[in-house]
């Protein structure tokens, strides 16, 4: 059965989601615009309708809305930004393609949230009625985004929320670029704490396959908010030695105690001399998973991979793609975040 193409417009969609996103979509036929305030240097650029602008400046969103039946908004300043741009890019850039969207009487807008709505839980399995707890700014920034689209829905709109775990897959850098660096050199990774807890994360596939059916199936069951992460994971020690196993070189995750070394991130942190930040460094040693059965049962999700698949998936391409990025460091999650005095510590291991 033939595809009705629709226009999508993603925003952020010079970013990681963004282009993973941008390739499935134009596989399935459909038209695809970006807007974002970073070039779209990939291969697809002639394929896609590019918009450089930014998601803050009404001028700019309308431009890209035009023509535009489903908007899926992907774009947000990081936990690296300075404070002021988490909060006026993720709250009022929200606010304006809302309005935008609105006004042009797009079909549905989904927005892309995260998982680190629900701060540093006391629980595990998450829900999606669960509390709302934001740490940092990026994390408060996300929760009242959220409250910003729901404002949305209560006038009329059909706006899907996707609560993603971490997500990884090709294009990833970022924070992971640092932990395949160390695996492709033959080195251990330190693990904060035993390493025998839980963290889920989620291939980028498997979230596309998410905000499609999310775009596709009937808006009174999509217009509501889901979790989605891997349904197989084990322990974050058993998951990441799956990397160093593919790196081949016999090497192993190391735990430490994380009382002591959480405190000295803070410290490096504060010095601006560790790129890890608050949010990474306190869940790491914790469990972290959500439950994705709201979105098996209304959506009838369907994650293929696991952590381990993911995570090796990554590292592949990382390995394959090395060459261009290699001396490039950034903030955003399409280049390595640069290691710091983090690189001394690598000697050691």
């Amino acid at each position: 059965m033939a595809v009705e193409q629709k226009t999508y417009l993603i925003t952020g969609g010079a970013g990681f989601l963004g282009i993973n996103l941008t390739r499935y979509l134009l596989n399935k036929g459909h038209a695809v615009t970006s807007l974002d305030i970073a070039p779209f240097d990939y291969p697809e650029k002639d394929r896609v309708r590019v918009i450089l602008g930014d998601t803050r400046i009404r001028a700019d969103v309308d431009k890209a809305m035009e023509g535009v039946n489903i908007v899926v908004h992907t774009a947000a300043a990081l936990p690296l930004y300075k404070p002021e741009d988490i909060y006026s890019t993720d709250i009022e850039g929200t606010r304006t393609v809302l309005e935008s969207s609105q006004a042009h009487n797009v079909e549905r807008f989904i927005h892309i949230s995260s998982t680190a709505v629900y701060g540093i839980p006391d629980h595990h399995p998450l829900f999606e009625d669960d509390q709302l707890h934001g740490v940092g700014p990026y994390g408060v920034a996300k929760v009242q985004a959220e409250e910003v689209c729901f404002e949305y829905r209560k006038r009329g709109m059909c706006v899907p929320v996707i609560r993603p775990k971490s997500f990884i897959g090709p294009e990833r850098l970022g924070v992971f670029a640092l932990f395949y660096d160390w695996a492709k050199d033959g080195k251990s990774f330190p693990m904060i704490g035993s390493g025998k807890n839980r963290y889920q994360l989620l291939d980028v596939e498997d979230l596309c396959d998410a905000i499609y059916l999310c775009a596709t199936l009937d808006c009174a069951l999509t217009n509501d908010t889901f979790n989605i992460g891997a349904k197989e994971f084990t322990t974050m020690r058993e998951d990441y030695q799956s990397v160093l196993d593919k790196a081949g070189f016999g090497r192993q995750i190391r735990p430490f105690p994380a009382a002591p070394l959480i405190w000295t991130l803070r410290v490096l942190e504060a010095l601006k001399l560790s790129p890890l930040y608050k949010w990474v460094y306190e869940t790491a040693s914790t469990d972290s998973f959500v439950s994705i059965e709201k979105a098996e049962r209304i959506l009838g999700y369907a994650p293929r991979y696991s952590n381990k698949d993911a995570l090796v998936r990554n590292y592949v391409w990382y390995l394959e793609n090395l060459a261009s990025f290699e001396n490039r460091t950034g903030i955003s999650h399409r280049v390595p975040w640069s290691q710091g005095i983090l690189r001394v510590a690598k000697v050691f291991f």
